[in-house]
């Protein structure tokens, strides 16, 4: 429970919209115990009056649709900002880890699985939504309202408010607490048991050509299913534990009732208090229960919730595979050099070994070679995504582990095989490359990538809306918008990773042939496996056994 804390500036931030959403539960809960026991004196007192004529029957009547008025109102209002609060807090919680994520990609723990990773830029976000609105506020507004009744009890039936007391106090206090330690460990189980089935279902699906090649849908199918029955599980033994807490709390407010019944009857008989009043506190008891069924329900899935802070907490404060040294150098603009570089994920195997490379300000200079020679390595190295185990890496004369990230970022830009067009606008795609672009500028960029005819052809120009991943384009219009997006930034120096990926050979050769024109003037490595046509590079080197031949 400790990774709660952790998140408390994020929720500080919230604060003032919090405490509007527990005021508005108080008012709700308030007016639902105070309709209900006026309901009870009223109907009472109605019933046992002799001569109705001297019974005030219109004062109580409006009390009571007062009353439902302003347990409507105040139920829609703290649905609305409590649920608004929430989503900003969880829009907050997306930003944050976002941006905490940022300096650790790629993350040093290669072991995280994708499935693994989109849990918890997802669910285990989302699972936080539980820590105010359905655990803390309802925790918080059953004690206040069962301190008042207790204190109400205890005027008219002193023993009977000690006896509720107690019990409500159970109900609010102790219930929830060992509903907590022991949903703690299930509430871990069913995190982990939802990331392994995302893992199941995403590694089924990136993997479902070669898993039909060699005949492994069976075996695929049946780690899904696998990991579907342990979720199952988690949930069904998570949700016995609730429903058994809650049975135990419906237990406590019979209890409850039964004592304010017992102790209420012998007050009446002493004529300490009437009829009318013991119905209504007796009502108000039942009704002031409603907000412990709520505390359960929450505190139920807070075990969830705390596992998915502490998976959260222990990825955004992971150790960044690179840092920043504590008093960067300037970036000079320059030659890229890569002297006797050596470097593996696994030390032991390295992928690039010795490897020496000289490429002159504004060259073009090309690496091709198989699929898993190093290709790609070389560019992640470039932007200082890795460091190399030995040799070094300079741009101008400068090691680049001399200088800060973000000017080495601004120098070199990245344009890989998988670099997506986001759900948006053309416009919005574009200014990822550069927030502050003009529109002369997108337009200058998009007729650089051979794009602008097309974008001039929609209706909404650079407002057309690309939907999710661009389906609404082509893969080689896709692969142009992300070349524009490039191209859009100021970087000296642009590094392309088999950027005709997915595409024929005829819209490849097109691609290539564009990119000289468009790169004019500054620096270009090029890593591809692709056939390259005449003149679309400088030096073409040839990546083999971890170092580069003139090819």
């Amino acid at each position: 429970m400790t990774a709660f804390w952790f998140f408390r500036p994020l929720f500080q931030r919230h604060a003032a919209r919090l405490a509007w959403t527990l005021l508005l539960s108080l008012i709700t809960l308030a007016a639902g115990i105070a309709l209900l026991s006026v309901s009870g004196w009223f109907l009472t007192a109605a019933a046992l009056t002799t001569a109705a004529a001297s019974f005030n029957l219109f004062g109580p009547s409006s009390l009571i649709r007062g009353l439902s008025f302003i347990r409507i109102l105040s139920r829609y209002g703290e649905k609305v900002f409590g649920h608004d609060t929430t989503l900003r807090l969880l829009a907050d919680l997306r930003g944050w880890l976002f941006a905490s994520l940022f300096p650790r990609v790629p993350l040093a723990d290669r072991s995280l699985r994708h499935g693994d990773l989109v849990s918890r830029l997802t669910a285990d976000v989302d699972a936080l939504d539980t820590v105010f609105l359905v655990a803390i506020g309802p925790m918080l507004a059953a004690l206040l309202l069962g301190s008042a009744m207790a204190t109400a009890l205890w005027v008219f039936i002193p023993a009977a408010g000690v006896s509720y007391g107690v019990l409500v106090g159970l109900a609010i206090v102790a219930v929830p607490a060992v509903l907590v330690l022991a949903s703690r460990r299930m509430g871990t189980e069913l995190v982990e048991a939802s990331a392994a089935a995302r893992i199941a279902v995403l590694d089924g699906i990136d993997g479902h050509v070669d898993l039909i090649a060699f005949g492994e849908t069976a075996t695929a199918r049946a780690s899904f299913a696998g990991s579907a029955a342990r979720l199952a599980s988690a949930r069904r033994r998570l949700g016995m534990a609730g429903t058994l807490a809650a049975a135990v709390t419906q237990a406590l407010a019979g209890a409850a009732m039964v004592s304010v019944l017992w102790f209420g009857i012998a007050a009446v008989h002493a004529g300490t208090i009437g009829g009318p009043l013991l119905a209504g506190l007796l009502l108000g008891t039942i009704a002031s229960f409603e907000a412990t069924g709520a505390v359960v329900r929450g505190v139920a899935r807070l075990g969830v919730s705390a596992a998915a802070a502490a998976r959260l907490k222990a990825i955004s404060t992971a150790r960044p595979m690179v840092n920043d040294t504590a008093r960067p150098e300037p970036l000079p603009t320059g030659d890229v050099r890569f002297e006797n570089v050596v470097f593996g994920h696994d030390p032991r195997r390295p992928v690039l070994r010795g490897l020496d490379l000289s490429v002159k300000q504004g060259s073009r200079v090309a690496i091709i070679g198989p699929s898993g020679s190093g290709k790609s390595t070389v560019l992640a190295l470039l932007l200082r995504l890795y460091d190399p185990q030995a040799g070094t890496i300079s741009i101008g004369g400068a090691d680049i582990r001399t200088v800060a990230q973000g000017d080495l970022h601004k120098k070199v830009s990245l344009l890989s095989q998988d670099s997506p067009v986001v759900l948006g606008t053309i416009r919005e795609n574009l200014l990822i490359g550069r927030a502050d672009a003009s529109d002369a500028a997108l337009w200058h960029a998009l007729a650089s990538a051979r794009l602008a005819d097309f974008v001039r052809g929609l209706p909404e120009g650079l407002s057309a809306f690309v939907g999710e991943t661009g389906r609404t384009l082509s893969v080689g219009q896709a692969r142009r918008l992300c070349l524009a997006r490039t191209l859009l930034s100021q970087a000296e120096i642009l590094a392309f990773d088999e950027p005709t990926s997915g595409l024929d050979r005829e819209a490849e050769l097109a691609f290539l042939a564009d990119l000289n024109t468009a790169t004019a003037g500054r620096t270009v490595i090029l890593a591809t496996h692709a056939a390259l046509p005449l003149g679309a590079a400088d030096h073409i080197f040839r990546m083999v056994d971890g170092r580069l031949e003139t090819a």
